[in-house]
């Protein structure tokens, strides 16, 4: 049985915005495996609960179920260890694990202040309501108001790259020269900001925007190729 992977959608099921999904789907590229998307929407928790899991990804392999970015990465390396590894070494995990980290706690929530409110225009209508409330929520004030001085924080997420950009200086990739999930991690922030928001991030003489165009064109284009804005 093909490896299936539930992946959160828009209203169009092939635009697929998840930061962690992405990852996810890198990692299979990376390993060389093939895998059906199963598109996933907010409203659709039914369908990942009958997998122990309440939020994508969720991996299906077989008979069995892997949830959550990092323990799939963990679950393919294992079982897939013939083929090329996302991480050459415990060592380099570990340091990954700090990447990963570093992405989910410093990137992200200035992210989310970028591109909160585009990311409820790219929603099928049956999620946006619920995106809208549980957003507002955890942020404790409207969409509009989350996103509203999102050139102040431009300056301030461009700041927080300078430790890409000092490691981008010495090496072509995080992994070193070659690409590993340290750099899938970093990027699929990138790919949820590409495939729900115009809002652009970088500029083109950074050497993180040269980066980041490697990984677009990576694996025949599978993220260049996949709906998105042209930022």
């Amino acid at each position: 049985m093909a490896i299936r992977l539930f992946e959160l959608a828009g209203a169009d099921p092939a635009r697929r915005f998840s930061p962690y999904c992405w990852r996810t789907c890198l990692a299979l590229a990376h390993k060389g495996l093939e895998w059906e998307t199963l598109p996933w929407r907010f409203a659709e928790k039914d369908r990942l609960a009958v997998h122990g899991s309440q939020t994508v990804p969720v991996l299906l392999d077989g008979e069995r179920a892997v949830a959550d970015s990092w323990g799939i990465q963990a679950y393919l390396d294992e079982t897939y260890a013939g083929r090329p590894p996302l991480f050459e070494s415990g060592e380099a995990r570990t340091e990954g694990l700090f990447i990963k980290l570093w992405a989910e706690r410093t990137l992200h929530p200035l992210l989310s202040r970028m591109v909160l409110r585009d990311i409820l225009d790219i929603l099928h209508d049956g999620d946006r309501e619920y995106f809208r409330t549980s957003r507002e929520k955890r942020f404790g004030k409207p969409l509009e108001a989350i996103v509203a001085d999102r050139d102040t924080t431009l300056v301030r997420f461009r700041e927080a790259l300078e430790p890409l950009r000092a490691m981008l200086a010495t090496q072509p990739y995080l992994g070193g020269g070659a690409a590993n999930y340290a750099d899938y991690t970093v990027f699929g922030a990138f790919l949820w900001a590409r495939g729900s928001s115009p809002f652009r991030l970088l500029a083109e003489d950074d050497p993180v925007y040269a980066w980041r165009e490697r990984l677009l064109d990576a694996f025949g284009g599978l993220a260049r190729n996949a709906p998105g804005f042209a930022v």
